[in-house]
Parts: structure tokens; C-alpha cells; sequence
């Protein structure tokens, strides 16, 4: 291309690349006056050339070679939304290597991949952006990596999958079942016919893993996030989570759990990173008070606390066509605007840090245990927690028949213990089942 003007090639025209197509044509005026770039979408790839999409092309645009575009010199930044590791991996690679700017929308790549994309794009000096890969048109990523990257980051806690918060929403608000309210989040299509990655938590885990690695500047996978998803949480947890005043979500956490001090001649580039991080996907209680507990239905929210800049957070949707693509139109802008300028973002590579388990972290717990209604019961469950150190702040009792439903909540302890104590309660003749498990978050 020449002037002002930057060539783009985009792998992928589905539901985010056939939108994002669109806002350039619709926005290209508003784009180039502001920023003084223009862009124009010279190579498009997708699998079938033939099919009909919402979007048309000038004739030699479509290509069913993403190869090819790639390496095309008319390509000057490439946008990757087709989704999946490979080829998606090899192709990102490939363009940074060759020195072109990518922009993604591609969360499975950078959970699984990320590490070696940002050293390519460190080598090569050129922009590797990512906004649209964790909270759609959430500003989050450039906020972290920019606007807080003189502060020492502590916690980044959200709600980062709309389907799994419709699904609880509607549990919570209107008495409905799993099922029902999985069935409703399908037919308006905030859910897959198969939802599995997403109540199963892996959606929300692959986002975490990206937040940590941004957050903290440590190389984090998806296959290091502790995860549990929400097929487990019943309508009667969610109910006497209200009772106590709380709210149930789905929670990505990132926490920054002990500083890695500075390497023998290593520059000074700021606050110290974390020595270990902790990275998690799980339900939770939230206090009511809290911000994230108002968080309804399919939209997203971040709640990042730092320690210059105390707590912030950023809501808004999470998913579909048009605001996803916003968000990758965004980091295309500032892509081509690097790109003519001779400069870059470019991502200083990640370093390594000790991934804390589960079983070494703290929280307050809830957790429901259906008893035999006898005397002595209350007794000996006591003496389980006592065992391994876990105190009781709360505890109720319901009624079932013959049977009873204990609900406690925990203080603050650790999770090995508590787990401990799972098993020693599931010895007790006395207990017919021990039930749900969450973690409390939020409450000081």
C-alpha cells in the first residue's frame, strides 16, 4: 500500500469477521479523519469462497489460502478470528516472523500458545494486540498493560462468560432449574447447542489465563488454571445464598500471591512482578454490596484492584458480532497507526513464575451436608471441622424428613484443610452426602 493508506488481510469472516468487514466500510471516513490512517481490506480467507455472507467483496478479495495471505505484500496487518490453536498458531507466527502486525480475537490460541507469540512479536518488534479476546468490547487488556503499568497489580477478579452468568442469573431471579435456564440461554443464543466449555469453566479459564499473563507479565497456560465450572450449584444453593447475602457467579481470579525480586543486572522496568501467582475459575458467593453481585444476565465485568490505583471496574457485554469486532477494529486502528508511524506496542516477553495450587490458597467457604436428624450429629460434624482447624462463622439447619441439611459457612481457611474435612465428614456414619462446595469471595 502506499501513503496513509494500510493493506489488511483477515483470517476468518464468521460472526466477528464478517462484523468487523462491515464497521470498517461503515467507519473507514470517521477512521481515517481521526487517525489518518485508511483502511482497506485487500485479502479475506476463508474455507469456502462460494458461501454467502452478510458482507460482499470486490472480485480477487476472498481466498481459501490463509497461507497465502500471510505472505501476501499488499497484507501489511493481519487479523486472525477464525478461532482454534492450529492453524491459527502457525499462522499468527508466521505474519509476526515476517514482520506484520496481528491483531486477535483468538483466546484458545493465547491461553495455550501465548508465551511464544509474544517473544515472536518482541523479536520481530512489530504489535501483537488482543483486546477482543477476553472481554469482547470490554476495554481490558490495554488498560492493564498501559494505563495501570506503573502500579503493582494485586487482584483481577471477574465475570467473564455471559452464558455461565445468564444461566445463574435466571436461577437466582426466577426460580429457574439448570436445565431451563441453559435451555433459554440456547434458543437466545448466548449458549452453543453443546455448552460444555462454557458451564464447564473452560471458556472463563483460557480468559484468566490471558488476564494473568497481561496482569502480571508471567507465563501462564490454560492448563494452569485451577478450574470448576457451575453444572454443580443447584437452585437451593443459590436461594440460601441469597438468604445469607449473597449472590452466586462464575469467577475468573488472578491473584498475585508473592514478589519476585530483581535478577542480578536485570533493568529496572518498574514494580516488581509477583514471585507466584494464583489463577482460578470457580463458582463463588459474592456479598450482595458487592460491585460484581449487580452483574446480570449475559453481561461481563472486571474488578481489578491495585495498589496505587485502589479498585476499578470495567462492565459491559462480553460477546457478539458487532461489539466484539469493535474491540478488534480498535487494536486494528492502533496496529496501522504503529505500523505507518515506524513504531510499536510490542509485548516484552513473559517471565516465568511458580503457579500457586488450589490446596495453598485461603478463602471462606460455604458447604451444605445432609445428615441423619439424630442427637449427636451437630457433635461430631464439629469435631471434623475442628480437626483440621476450620472455624464455623455461620450455620443453618433445614429440614429434610428423616434427614437434615447443614449449611456452614467457613471463616477464612485454607483449602487443604477444608478438603481434609470433606473427607473426614464423608467417614461419618451419620452423613448421608456432603453437597456443594463454594468458595466466598469479596467479603474483606
Amino acid at each position: 500500500m502506499s501513503g496513509s493508506t494500510v493493506g489488511v488481510g483477515v483470517i476468518g469472516c464468521g460472526t466477528v469477521g464478517a462484523a468487523l468487514c462491515q464497521l470498517v466500510a461503515e467507519h473507514g471516513d470517521t477512521i481515517a479523519a481521526r487517525s489518518g490512517i485508511t483502511l482497506e481490506i485487500v485479502r479475506v480467507a476463508v474455507s469456502d469462497v462460494s458461501r454467502r455472507r452478510p458482507v460482499t467483496f470486490a472480485e480477487g478479495v476472498l481466498t481459501d489460502d490463509a497461507d497465502a495471505l500471510v505472505s501476501d505484500s499488499d497484507v501489511e496487518v493481519v487479523v486472525e478470528v477464525m478461532g482454534g490453536i492450529e492453524p491459527a498458531r502457525r499462522l499468527i507466527r508466521a505474519a509476526l516472523e515476517a514482520g506484520k502486525p496481528v491483531v486477535t480475537a483468538n483466546k484458545e490460541v493465547l491461553a495455550n500458545a501465548g508465551a511464544e507469540l509474544v517473544e515472536a512479536a518482541a523479536k520481530s518488534r512489530v504489535d501483537l494486540l488482543y483486546e477482543a479476546a477476553v472481554a469482547g468490547a470490554i476495554p481490558l487488556i490495554r488498560p492493564l498493560r498501559e494505563s495501570l503499568a506503573g502500579d503493582r497489580l494485586l487482584r483481577v477478579m471477574g465475570i467473564v462468560n455471559g452464558t455461565t452468568n445468564f444461566i445463574l442469573t435466571r436461577m437466582g431471579e426466577s426460580g429457574q432449574s439448570f436445565d431451563e435456564a441453559l435451555a433459554d440461554a440456547q434458543s437466545l443464543g448466548y449458549a452453543e447447542r453443546d455448552p460444555s466449555a462454557d458451564v464447564d469453566g473452560v471458556d472463563a479459564a483460557a480468559k484468566a489465563a490471558i488476564i494473568a499473563s497481561v496482569a502480571f507479565g508471567v507465563q501462564v497456560v490454560a492448563s494452569d488454571v485451577y478450574r470448576e465450572g457451575i453444572t454443580h450449584v443447584t437452585g437451593e444453593d443459590i436461594a440460601m445464598a441469597a438468604r445469607l447475602g449473597y449472590v452466586v457467579k462464575l469467577l475468573a481470579i488472578v491473584e498475585a500471591v508473592g514478589e519476585r525480586p530483581a535478577e542480578p543486572g536485570e533493568p529496572n522496568l518498574g514494580p516488581p512482578g509477583p514471585g507466584e501467582v494464583a489463577v482460578r475459575v470457580h463458582p463463588a458467593m459474592v456479598p450482595v454490596d458487592h460491585p460484581l453481585a449487580s452483574v446480570r444476565d449475559s453481561f461481563n465485568a472486571v474488578f481489578v484492584e491495585g495498589a496505587a490505583a485502589g479498585e476499578l471496574m470495567f462492565y459491559g457485554r462480553g460477546a457478539g458480532g458487532r461489539p466484539t469486532a469493535s474491540a478488534v477494529l480498535g487494536d486494528l486502528v492502533d496496529a496501522a497507526v504503529n505500523l505507518h508511524q515506524g513504531t510499536s506496542a510490542g509485548p516484552a516477553g513473559l517471565a516465568r513464575a511458580r503457579i500457586r495450587p488450589i490446596d495453598e490458597l485461603s478463602s471462606q467457604y460455604y458447604l451444605t451436608i445432609d445428615v441423619v436428624d439424630r442427637p449427636g450429629v451437630l457433635e461430631k460434624v464439629a469435631g471434623a471441622t475442628a480437626r483440621h482447624g476450620v472455624s464455623i462463622l455461620k450455620m443453618e439447619q433445614v429440614g429434610l424428613g428423616d434427614e437434615a441439611r447443614l449449611v456452614l459457612v467457613t471463616h477464612t481457611a485454607a483449602e487443604r484443610d477444608v478438603q481434609a474435612t470433606i473427607a473426614d465428614l464423608r467417614l461419618l456414619d451419620e452423613v448421608d452426602r456432603v453437597g456443594t462446595l463454594l468458595r466466598v469471595v469479596g467479603s474483606g
